[in-house]
């Protein structure tokens, strides 16, 4: 197989090739960003301006949540935005590698980091007398050190393989990202093994990591049994919250990833849902149903307030 590419850029047919529908997509979604850059943000000052919340771990786990969040949709959004204003939307051979790049290594570090946060709320409901001594800040440090570790090497992976890719001819991408399957599209070779890696890298990670929750968050609910009302409550609150978060990003992954390389007609769809609105909506999630943030952004808010006032 020849490791040689004469394709030197991509073009991306988009959502949509209508000029009037672009507008409107373009309007919509900088609304979007911009609210997801904004609701994330809000809550990584929040947290890490109020001591009391950035000493709980599972708060400065949310913190690196909203954090990775902000680097997904501004490894996607910013371009696909601002392509919405252009009739040819173009990409380099090295900006598609570096978009790949970094989709796969914040989402892969996001994976992990809702792990890490799943293992945290375990420790909380089913080892309470044992919370402090487990989840110390060395271990809270060590576990988002893994995450980025692990995003890494996960994309470092990908990228590996597809950099080597020849594209020796078409070079039209029907969809607004370079993604891993698209790509495969248009390589020069038979791909029937990179194919294989893709699903093995990350449909089946996406399947095991998702089933290992499912099974802690069973484990967890069936030692609720033991609890008061009122810590059934709360702790159904908080993991209800986690849980959506979960579900709202791991299952388009697996459809995505797990899966033969073939192209199906809503596959946009479902990736604009992961890797924009799913960041849109996890501030909202966790804002909503937990009045200790709220309490913290009410405090943040007032604290600016005082500070314009004396200016």
């Amino acid at each position: 197989m020849q490791n040689q590419s004469f394709v030197t850029e991509f073009v991306f047919l988009g959502l949509s090739q209508n000029p009037d529908i672009q507008k409107i997509l373009f309007v919509i979604f900088l609304v979007v960003y911009i609210a997801t850059v904004t609701g994330n943000l809000l809550i990584v000052v929040t947290i890490v301006s109020s001591p009391a919340l950035l000493g709980s771990p599972m708060y400065f786990f949310l913190v690196f949540l909203s954090f990775l969040d902000v680097c997904l949709s501004s490894v996607i959004a910013p371009k696909m935005i601002v392509d919405l204003l252009y009739e040819k939307k173009t990409i380099s051979f090295g900006g598609c590698m570096t978009q790949l790049f970094f989709e796969h290594f914040f989402g892969g570090a996001e994976m992990i980091v809702l792990t890490v946060m799943a293992y945290d709320r375990y420790v909380a409901i089913c080892k309470p007398l044992h919370y402090t001594t487990i989840m110390t800040s060395r271990i809270c440090g060590i576990l988002i050190v893994v995450a980025w570790t692990g995003g890494l090497l996960h994309s470092i992976i990908q990228i590996t393989f597809t950099s080597q890719l020849p594209f020796c001819g078409p070079n039209i991408i029907d969809h607004f990202i370079c993604d891993l399957f698209p790509l495969l599209k248009l390589a020069c070779t038979d791909t029937y093994v990179f194919g294989v890696l893709v699903v093995a890298n990350s449909g089946l990670i996406c399947i095991l990591i998702f089933s290992m929750l499912l099974v802690s968050y069973g484990v967890i609910l069936f030692s609720l049994r033991s609890h008061s009302t009122e810590g059934q409550r709360k702790a159904l609150s908080t993991c209800g919250s986690h849980i959506a978060v979960v579900v709202m990003l791991f299952v388009p992954c697996i459809f995505e990833y797990a899966r033969p390389p073939s192209a199906l007609y809503f596959d946009k769809m479902v990736e604009i849902f992961y890797t924009m609105l799913t960041p849109l909506l996890n501030p909202l999630i966790y804002t909503f149903r937990n009045k200790e943030v709220k309490n913290a952004i009410t405090k943040l808010w007032k604290r600016l307030m005082v500070i314009s006032d004396k200016k």
